[in-house]
Parts: structure tokens; sequence; C-alpha cells
């Protein structure tokens, strides 16, 4: 997968408007096809406000868009905004001068890691730490995560596209620490091999990890995780393998802690040899519908302005966990059963009473998540198919 380049909004001397933020670009670019995944932050930031007072720390502000509107939409008590460009420090300080005297503001021009070590070394905390990287930002993770409070979260973006879906394995091997092989439903598998960085990160500072939700806009996977301070019980069960074979479609998933042969797959004496394995990764929960369903009541009982894409967005990830982990194409589901695919609800209402999970997938839109065997997927979706034709 292609993900496509930044959008640059043009700055024409004239304000930018997002939810109740006025601003402008100056030499920095803006993606305005990204505004779902300010405005989840936003939300996600007012809920996080309601534990006790907001603290964010922003370490890739650009032109202080996020932070503007988490002080004024999310009512931050403490605002550190930094930027490696010291070029862009002067559009920043004007675009959050309205906050001046409501919010604790700092603003620096430092390398994300410097700052990061800084915080560190005077023992800061925040309840938010935005880390919106262009690439992969995964070797902050560890310090990231030291600044965090516990109870607050890690909202994480990386455009790593080659090496997180697989087509570039040198690349995924050295961001992530995984093999990531090409799979079908990629924008999910770059998300768990995000968390699962995120996850042995946490782990090895004797802390657990949640997520709150995950998803890619095309051009960047996004995932926001709440730092707990102790592991649940049975989270490094979440850690695991996921298979594939792109002959017969079949997949397959494995936690670490019980990893032990893969099965043949359904291309007979050579099923074994035909499976491609990607982790380890993350093969838990991508979503926590508690979490979803506290920030739409937020945004709906203090009048938070976000757009209807991204509320269509929240939607559908509130529908699907993001679990089980193994999901399919509507092409795989065509081509096992030599036919189109019958409707998706219908394959998943059939899959439900046939005994098995079964959802459409939130992160893959017309994707079919299940925990079905694959060749009952088929059987189900054949007869679908069949009694349509009828």
């Amino acid at each position: 997968m292609r993900l496509r380049p930044e959008m640059v909004a043009p700055d024409d001397g004239l304000p930018l408007r997002e939810g109740a933020a006025r601003f402008h670009l100056g030499t920095g670019f803006f993606n305005p096809g990204a505004r779902p995944a300010r405005d989840l932050g936003v939300l996600l930031a007012r809920v996080q406000a309601k534990r006790r007072p907001l603290r964010v720390l922003d370490l890739m502000a650009g032109c202080g868009l996020r932070s503007l509107r988490y002080g004024l939409e999310a009512q931050a008590r403490s605002l550190f905004v930094n930027d490696a460009d010291p070029a862009r420090l002067p559009f920043s300080r004007a675009n959050l001068a309205v906050l001046e005297g409501t919010c604790l503001l700092r603003q620096t021009a430092q390398k994300a890691r410097f700052l990061l070590a800084d915080c560190v070394l005077r023992g800061e905390r925040f309840d938010l730490v935005d880390l919106d990287a262009f690439g992969s930002p995964h070797a902050l993770v560890p310090m990231a995560l030291e600044v965090v409070a516990f109870g607050g979260v890690l909202y994480l973006a990386s455009t790593d596209g080659r090496g997180s879906t697989g087509h570039d394995r040198t690349a995924g091997l050295r961001h992530l620490g995984a093999s990531a092989r090409c799979h079908p439903a990629s924008w999910e598998l770059a998300l768990r091999l995000q968390l699962g960085v995120i996850a042995r990160a946490a782990w090895s500072q004797g802390r657990g990890m949640k997520p709150v939700f995950s998803f890619c806009d095309g051009r960047a996977f996004r995932t926001a995780v709440r730092l707990q301070r102790h592991p649940s019980p049975h989270e490094e069960g979440e850690l695991g393998m996921l298979a594939v074979c792109h002959r017969c479609g079949d997949q397959q998933v494995q936690s670490l802690l019980t990893l032990n042969r893969w099965r043949p797959c359904f291309c007979g004496p050579a099923g074994l040899s035909a499976l491609t394995v990607s982790g380890p990764l993350w093969i838990g929960p991508l979503q926590d519908i508690c979490s979803l369903d506290a920030m739409a009541e937020e945004g709906q009982q203090h009048a938070i302005s976000v757009s209807p894409l991204s509320e269509r967005l929240r939607g559908r990830l509130r529908t699907d966990r993001g679990w089980p982990a193994c999901s399919w194409s509507p092409g795989q589901i065509a081509k096992g059963i030599a036919g189109s695919q019958p409707p998706l609800p219908a394959l998943v209402d059939g899959l439900r009473e046939a005994g098995f999970q079964a959802t459409a997938n939130g992160v893959m839109p017309g994707y079919l998540r299940s925990d079905a065997p694959w060749n009952i997927i088929l059987t189900v979706a054949g007869d679908l198919a069949r009694a349509a034709a009828k």
C-alpha cells in the first residue's frame, strides 16, 4: 500500500478555521484531510480532562493547530508545544497567543528526543502526549511512554507505509523489530505492528497498555493507547503472530505465549510452505468501545465541533472492537467461491448463526472480521450467493 503525500493548504494571509480554532499556516504544511485525527484527539483529550487538570505535550506541533484546539476545546490547563523547526516557532506563538492567561503555555523548538530526555530527567509527566510524526517515530516510543502519566494517553502517528505493510521487509525489521509480510488487511497489519512496539516498550518498563482507538486515514497509521500502572491479567497473551496463505486465502493467529506449529492451510500437502507470517504484533482488540462512547458524549455535552467524516469514523470504529485479528477482503471471498461476495451484513449474520464471531471490519471498510475457519466462511458465503441467484 502506498500512502498518499501530505496535502498542503496555501497560506494567502487569511486565517484558516477548524473547530473553535482560527490560525495561520505560515511556512509549515497543513493537511485538511487529517481533520478526523484531530477531532478524535480533541474528544479524547476532553475525556482525559475529566480525570484531572489536563497536561498536554505536543511534540511535533507544526503551526500549533492541535495544541490550539486542545486549549480551546479540551480546556487543557498546561500545554507544552514543540517543533524541531525553529522557523515555525513565530507562527506557532502567534496562533497560540489567544491561550495566554488561560493555561500554562510553553513553546520550544527542540528535537523530540532531546525534549523527551529532559522531561524524563525532570520527572515531568503528561496526561496526553501527541506524537504526530512524519515517517517512523517508533524509536521515540520508549521515552515517550516514560513521560506519560499513569492513566494518560500516548497518541501516536506514523506514515511509514512501506515498512509496516510488508512492502519493505528490511525497513519493517529496522523500525518495528518485527517481520512485516504483505497481508490483505494491510492497514490493520500496520496498526497491529505499531501496537506491538508500544506494548513491548510498556512491558519493559513494568507498565501495561490498553488501545483506545486505532485507524488509518490513508496517509498515517494512528493509535491512541492508555498507559496503565501494571499490565492487566493475561495482557502479554495479546502479543503474537499472524499468518496468511496468499494461494488459498486461509489465515491463522497465535499468541507468543502458546506459539506452536502452524496447521496446514487449505492448499493440500504444500499448505505449511504457503504460509507467510508477520509479527510479533498485537493480536488483541484495537478499539475501546467505552472510551469511544465517552468521547461522543463529551462532544455532544460541550458542543465540540467535529466534521461528519470524523463522526462516521468514530461510529465505524465503535461497531468493531478489532478482534479477532483475522480479516478477509471482498475480493478474497469472491475468488474463493468463484462468484460475487454476498452482502457483508448477510455474511456476518450467517456466520453468527453458525456459532462464530463475525463483524464488519471498522479499520478496513468492506472487509469481514471473523474467527470462523476459512472453509466455513467460504461455505456460508457460497450458500448465500447461490440462494441469492435463485
